[in-house]
Parts: structure tokens; sequence; C-alpha cells
């Protein structure tokens, strides 16, 4: 099995006008998804919701500190899965039921430092 992550890139300031029900269902389909997960053969090794982009800080160059996000865009990365598969293929599979109802996800493999130290 190889190693891989699911970045989860949605507006979030959409999330701001979520009825506390829509952000339930939401809750219960992240839910759904780690289970799905196991049920076609992967396995979650990690994740995590990320605070709002209000809190972010970008370190450029030099070490110049800026606040926000280090892209401009309307969609930000806010959460991400890692997860093992059997390739790239399954891993797509799994990725394509990753909730992200305001964005897109993009999975990518994880380098195994032991094969390929970049």
């Amino acid at each position: 099995m190889s190693q891989y992550i699911v970045l989860i890139y949605e507006d979030q300031a959409r999330y701001a006008t979520m009825s506390p029900e829509a952000r339930g269902a939401l809750v219960d389909a992240h839910n759904t998804f780690t289970k799905q997960v196991s049920e076609l053969g992967g396995t979650l090794t990690g994740g995590g919701a990320l605070a709002s982009v209000t809190t972010a800080k970008s370190i450029k160059g030099g070490g110049t500190v800026t606040d926000g996000p280090f892209v401009e865009s309307k969609e930000a990365l806010g959460g991400y899965y890692s997860f093992e598969a059997r390739d790239l293929d399954h891993a797509v599979e799994i990725a394509k039921l990753c909730p992200a109802p305001f964005g897109g996800v993009e999975v990518r493999p994880l380098v195994d430092p032991t094969t390929n130290p970049f």
C-alpha cells in the first residue's frame, strides 16, 4: 500500500452562512467518508480541518511574514485526509467520495523518503 493525501479546497466564506442543519449534514458526510475509506480497502492514517484563512501566515523568500494564505484564491486549503491505497487509481476512487460542497479536492501521493529522497 502507498500513502496519499486528499487536500480539500473550498470557498470558506460559504461556511459563514450555513445553517446548523447544513453544518451537521456536512459533519455526517465527513464521518461517512472516513468509514468508506476502509470499506473500499484503504486505511485512513490521519486528517484534520484547518482554522480559517484569516489565521494564516505566509513566510516567503528571505523570511518575510505576511497575513493570509500564500495564494490569492477564492478557494483555500481547509483540511486534509491522509490514507493508504493500493495505487493512484484506488486513491482517486477514494478521494471522489470526500465531501467538498464549496470547492473540490486534490489527491496526491506522499513521497517515501526511503525510496525517493526528492
